[in-house]
């Protein structure tokens, strides 16, 4: 019988092959384990041995992944090592070895339920991803301890599989043959997780939040996988293979043609130009932006640089990594965001207390203004990688003009500090926020005389308007930028750029759906900025619409009063011009019925 499951698309492609189920799951240890007294020491030696034995093996694919994908990738290892190394669950094990005289495998289980009941009060991606973490370490443990070996991945025997589990670690997602795991899919986790950010590097289709799939599935079973739709067929029918078979050719047709757009001009047929950026997460993602057509960067997060990490990152390893992309852009655009820290990330070094709303708590720009030691190390390596390109700085969650100005002093003193130290610096700088809140598009006008740009962050936009997690399922079909409200805050933001005459740029999911950029382009909005893989088909609506039909279509949407009667304006003005048939993602026709 037919089985299909939609989760969250995760990494793109269409994928048919036979399932592997994957149990890399916690070992189950034995209750009422104890020792007599004269063993204790034996265990204690056991455990550490163990210990060192999973901290040497996570070192070892932390230095594979460096090799293969770059330094920075490799940091999604650095949690566990330091999970590893921390007293509090290290010696907290041993101390229930020798005061109660349990094995070594009990007393860690023992150990790590109290530190999974101390990160589990929040369902936010960063502290799920903490909880793999302390998952992947616990398993590697306990697998050492009760010598189970570590799981067949899929192998050149098995032919090419989709690889089904409950989670899926970094430690496992590095380790995968791409010849042979030709997709993956999770019944937990989310876009932003390590493991779908590596998925995404290594070029694996994926798909997360499956919900109970993995027990669902069975060795063998055969699999259609959707990863630019989020869909997963078990035991599709002919009429589905051939479906997703037409798709993927089409696809596939649809990329190549695609490619050739990559190093035309992104403007519309009657000559307006719009800068097409591109958003990256990471340095080694540059040189994709730049295949794939992309004239700048319009959103570098900086935040893979500090999550995870027990220490702050230091001026040098900052330095370098933005010199890394601002190189690979000659003489183009690079909009580097300023930490946005809190929320859903948060690093070790800053003993982040628990909030109950952090995402309206201490995060971004707040968190930068209260730990000046911090910003300053950053602000002090954007400076110095200015005299290499057209680096621009922007900073996140803004609201108030104090934020702003606030930065700037602590940027005037920067460089009053690079100077004496003998650091060349230009005379200027380009300095942005980010509109993510009603607040800041609303003010947007007075905000717009202390910056030189505006870059409006659809998602959080999106979501603090409406009142909607937009990491919530169950509240999924609520997220939708195209409510009239978001719309016309979204119009009041490109008028107040274009009267104070600043650049107005957006770098959300928004501007990479056709309906998003076609709307954005009619309101006026100079640049988008999107995700590689979108840059391609983005560039295709540019090219393909009149800026004045687009014009006409955002006025027809700002009047309507409902997300379809929006949507429904849009889309009857691009199809005009368009096969809306052939784009990926939400609000476009692209999945076989």
């Amino acid at each position: 019988m037919t089985l299909v499951r939609d989760g969250i698309p995760s990494a793109p492609g269409i994928v048919i092959a036979r399932a592997r189920v994957l149990r890399w799951e916690v070992p189950r240890v034995p209750h009422g384990a104890t020792v007599a007294p004269a063993q204790v020491e034996g265990e204690v030696e056991r455990f550490r041995e163990a210990c060192d034995f999973a901290k040497g093996r996570i070192r070892d694919l932390q230095a594979r992944t460096a090799e293969s994908m770059g330094p920075v990738e490799a940091q999604i290892f650095e949690p566990q090592v330091l999970m590893l190394e921390d007293a509090d669950l290290v010696e907290g094990t041993i101390a229930y070895i020798r005061e109660s005289h349990l094995t070594a495998e009990r007393a860690f289980e023992w150990r790590v339920l109290e530190w999974e009941s101390a990160l589990s009060h929040t369902s936010h991606p960063m502290v799920l991803d903490r909880l793999n973490d302390l998952a992947d370490v616990q398993t590697r443990v306990l697998r050492r301890l009760m010598n189970l070996p570590d799981p067949e991945l899929g192998s050149r025997d098995q032919g090419q599989v989709i690889l089904i589990a409950r989670e899926l670690t970094p430690s496992l997602t590095v380790q995968l043959d791409r010849r042979h795991v030709v997709g993956l899919a999770t019944d937990k986790g989310t876009r932003t997780s390590h493991s779908s950010i590596l998925a995404r590097s290594l070029d694996i289709p994926c798909v997360v939040a499956l919900g109970d799939l993995s027990e669902q599935v069975r060795d063998g079973d055969e699999i259609i996988l959707d990863g630019r739709t989020g869909r997963v067929i078990v035991a599709p029918s002919e009429e589905d293979k051939r479906a997703y078979r037409e798709r993927d050719f089409q696809v596939r047709e649809w990329e190549q043609e695609l490619v050739l757009l990559a190093h035309l001009p992104a403007e519309t047929r009657d000559g307006a130009r719009v800068a097409l950026l591109s958003n990256i997460d990471l340095p080694g993602e540059a040189d994709s932006a730049r295949t794939h057509g992309a004239e700048g960067v319009g959103l570098y997060r900086t935040e893979f640089l500090v999550v995870g990490r027990g220490t702050a990152p230091g001026e040098e390893e900052q330095f370098r990594a933005y010199r890394q992309v601002v190189q690979a852009f000659p003489g183009m655009p690079v909009v580097i965001r300023t930490f946005d820290l809190g929320g859903d990330k948060f690093p070790a070094f800053l003993h982040m207390a628990p909030e109950e709303n952090p995402f309206l708590g201490w995060r971004a720009i707040r968190v930068c203004l209260d730990e000046p030691v911090m910003f300053k190390t950053q602000l002090r390596a954007l400076l110095r990688t200015l005299r290499f390109g057209d680096v621009r700085i922007m900073l996140p969650l803004i609201n108030d003009v104090d934020e702003i100005t606030d930065t700037r002093a602590l940027m005037e003193e920067c460089a009053a500090e690079l100077r004496a130290e003998g650091h060349e610096l230009p005379g200027s700088y380009s300095l942005g926020a980010m509109i993510e809140t009603p607040a800041a598009a609303i003010s947007a006008a007075e905000l717009a005389r202390h910056v030189d740009f505006f870059s409006v962050g659809t998602n959080d936009l999106v979501q603090y308007t409406l009142a909607v997690d937009r990491g919530n399922s169950r509240l999924a079909r609520r997220y939708n930028p195209f409510h009239p409200g978001v719309v016309r805050l979204l119009d009041q933001v490109a008028r107040a750029g274009r009267k104070a005459g600043i650049h107005v740029s957006v770098c959300g999911e928004l501007a990479a759906t056709p309906l998003g950029a076609f709307m954005l382009i009619g309101m006026g909005v100079t640049s988008l900025s999107v995700g590689p893989a979108a840059l391609a088909e983005i560039k295709k609506v540019i090219r393909s619409v009149r800026h004045e039909d687009a014009a006409r279509a955002a006025g027809l949407a700002l009047e309507a009063g409902t997300p379809d009667e929006v949507v429904h304006a849009l889309t009857e003005e691009l199809r005009k011009v368009l096969d809306l048939t052939k784009f990926a993602g939400p609000w476009s026709l692209s999945a076989p019925a």
